[in-house]
């Protein structure tokens, strides 16, 4: 799994008219899923997110988590990070998961972060053309790979 993690002021994502998911201060998160990823890379993802310590203290020192700040969590699919630009100029997602896994390793994320952080995780709409809308607060924006675990 792929994430991006944007610490924002507020988020939200559009599903046509209809406002899927809003958030006000928190986490904005971006999930790729690959063909290879399962339950382990979910749980371990969820749990270093919600222990990521991104936010200021009193003193201005980005020490606290969202689970700290008790923030929010909004969590939109992005099959496109997992692009390969390597040939040519057209991307290619041959590694991102097809909807009947990734399906439910994106539920399984959002049902885990949740947990991990006490807050229920706001969400896009899987598979759904979306808008989303973010000012990210710093910036800080960090991307996570659970293939790399750095």
């Amino acid at each position: 799994m792929r994430a991006v993690i944007q610490r924002v002021s507020r988020a939200s994502v559009t599903v046509g008219a209809r406002i899927s998911g809003s958030i006000g201060p928190g986490l904005m998160i971006l999930l790729g899923i690959e063909d290879s990823d399962d339950r382990t890379d979910a749980e371990w993802l969820a749990s270093k997110i919600s222990q990521l310590r991104i936010f200021d203290d009193a003193e201005g020192v980005m020490n606290l988590s969202v689970v700290d700040t008790g923030g929010g969590i909004l969590v939109v699919s992005q099959f496109t990070l997992h692009a390969r630009t390597r040939k040519g100029n057209r991307p290619s997602y041959i590694r991102a998961a097809h909807p009947d896994k990734a399906v439910p390793l994106y539920e399984l994320f959002t049902r885990l972060v949740s947990e991990a952080t006490g807050k229920k995780a706001e969400t896009g709409e899987f598979g759904a053309m979306m808008k989303v809308e973010l000012v990210n607060d710093g910036p800080v924006t960090i991307l996570i790979d659970t293939k790399e675990k750095e």
